[in-house]
């Protein structure tokens, strides 16, 4: 029995497309909840963009698990959180500098970035939205205030190298344009883990659906690991299930499958 499903956001819940959330994927969630099921949401997002969307429906989740992991909220309660070493981010600043790597500072209620290119230009396209990155801003504030996330706008190929110049964490990519940095323990099936015990459901009523490589672990973390038509390779290979596109119905259509919904 499935007592608890955790959603991406981005490519998941919201179109790439429209920027929206789907008709029937509002009526499978309201669905669900009328039947007793906990939903929250598993993104890379913050606090500040993670409930954009909120108008879409007509509750709230159970709770959410954002920055990959590293906070979680139940309600107006906060049930984990883990940011990165000041240690690893002063590590980080020189080498920003010299390459001129434009990247995301992620804090608990800001964020920032320190300059702007082509990439991010097209990141702001894909999401619909400058708040997205924030302003830009001195990164010398990160020395002195906690970072949840980075997101540096460099490609897979040189990630390794980045990685050398913040120890104790790894990457947690979802696109081309750039990629997640958090502690190296962290991600999305530890937040997962945070909340189904606060819950008090078993690891194996748990099901996820996600699209990007961040949700790989989540995906194979959760009982049923659902992957978007629109995934990922990695992703799709990992799940235990490939529904349709998020912009076909594609939420919907995995719950008929399992029979969580009727068609």
């Amino acid at each position: 029995m499935i007592r608890a499903i955790f959603f991406d956001i981005d490519g998941t819940l919201l179109s790439f497309q429209t920027h929206a959330v789907s008709a029937s994927t509002q009526k499978a969630l309201r669905l669900l909840r009328e039947k007793g099921v906990k939903l929250f949401l598993a993104t890379g997002r913050p606090p500040k963009t993670a409930f954009m969307f909120r108008s879409s429906f007509d509750f709230e989740f159970d709770g959410a698990v954002m920055l990959n992991g590293q906070y979680c909220m139940a309600g107006n309660q906060v049930i984990y959180e883990k940011s990165i070493p000041a240690s690893s981010i002063a590590s980080l600043l020189p080498y920003l500098e010299e390459k001129q790597i434009p990247c995301d500072f992620v804090e608990l209620d800001y964020l920032y970035i320190n300059l702007l290119n082509k990439e991010t230009e097209e990141l702001v396209a894909l999401l619909g939205g400058q708040e997205v990155l924030g302003p830009q801003d001195d990164v010398q504030r990160a020395l002195h205030n906690k970072v949840y996330q980075l997101s540096p706008f460099i490609s897979e190929a040189e990630e390794e190298e980045f990685l050398r110049h913040v120890p104790g964490c790894k990457s947690a990519r979802w696109t081309s344009l750039f990629t997640d940095i958090i502690p190296a323990d962290g991600g999305k099936p530890v937040g997962m883990d945070k909340m189904i015990a606060h819950f008090g459901i078993q690891p194996d009523e748990v099901m996820a659906f996600g699209d990007g490589g961040n949700d790989l672990e989540m995906l194979q973390h959760a009982h049923i690991g659902v992957a978007m038509g629109n995934a990922v390779d990695s992703v799709r290979e990992a799940a235990d299930y490939i529904t349709d596109d998020v912009d076909h119905d594609g939420i919907w259509n995995a719950l008929v499958h399992y029979g969580l919904l009727d068609g």
